[in-house]
């Protein structure tokens, strides 16, 4: 069985016109995994998974352009046409009481536990879902911010999700056949809380990473610019996450 990773959406921090924001689905034979749920990813998720068909949902941290999605995900769960148990639903501690903020509009909270089987992550989380195996680690973001390793039939996956450059990143992706690593930031600045294309470049190439996806390129770089740096600094396979592209894993 293939291990596969589509792009829903790499945009950030809003959609554009042709690209949602953050949001991708891994597959392995039956099981589907969407992972973080950014601004617009639901529409193109349903072209490759209908919600009732979803295993889990994996959120790396509560910035909307990587969760805005779970908002309109509930009121599908709950009052529409789809009849399911609770999706599991991974997310960064206090996710529960942060989306039922928005959605509670009188005096009794919002049940978002009858849309989702919420389970809070934390550093070195670990988990099974369906024929998946999911390690969490916690990453450099300036708010809770995870990065996840997603494993089967001996290939593997990471994800950074939102972050600075930062060993425990590394550590996580040692050895993996794809890491999908983001790499917003056009320059270096004191108070970083994302990969530049080099940094991109650098993590994978100390991670021994067998290949290179960025994802999450900023406003003011071009996805060429940011494969073009990121094969400066690393000597393997250089792709951008373009929006409907289903990449194999190993």
């Amino acid at each position: 069985m293939d291990l596969s990773l589509t792009v829903l959406g790499c945009a950030t921090p809003y959609p554009r016109t042709d690209n949602p924001c953050s949001g991708y689905l891994v597959s392995h034979g039956d099981t589907r995994v969407w992972m973080d749920a950014g601004t617009g990813t639901l529409g193109p998720l349903q072209r490759h998974a209908r919600l009732e068909d979803l295993d889990a949902i994996w959120i790396s941290h509560l910035h909307a352009d990587h969760s805005a999605d779970l908002l309109t995900a509930y009121y599908a769960l709950l009052f529409a046409d789809i009849d399911r148990d609770p999706v599991p639903l991974y997310g960064p501690p206090g996710i529960a009481d942060r989306l039922a903020g928005f959605l509670t509009n009188g005096p009794v909270r919002s049940p978002i536990e009858d849309a989702f089987a919420i389970t809070e992550l934390h550093d070195g989380h670990q988990t099974t879902v369906g024929s998946l195996r999911l390690t969490t680690a916690a990453v450099e973001h300036g708010i809770p911010a995870f990065g996840v390793r997603i494993e089967a039939e001996g290939r593997s996956l990471t994800y950074s999700g939102d972050t600075a450059a930062c060993p425990r990143l590394v550590e996580l992706a040692r050895g993996t056949d794809v890491l999908l690593c983001e790499a917003e930031s056009a320059e270096k600045t004191p108070d970083m809380a994302h990969h530049t294309p080099e940094d991109a470049g650098e993590t994978a190439s100390q991670a021994g990473a067998g290949r290179l996806v960025v994802t999450h390129v900023g406003r003011f770089l071009t996805s060429q610019e940011a494969v073009a740096r990121a094969s400066a600094r690393y000597t393997g396979q250089v792709d951008y996450a373009a929006p409907g592209t289903t990449f194999r894993v190993g």
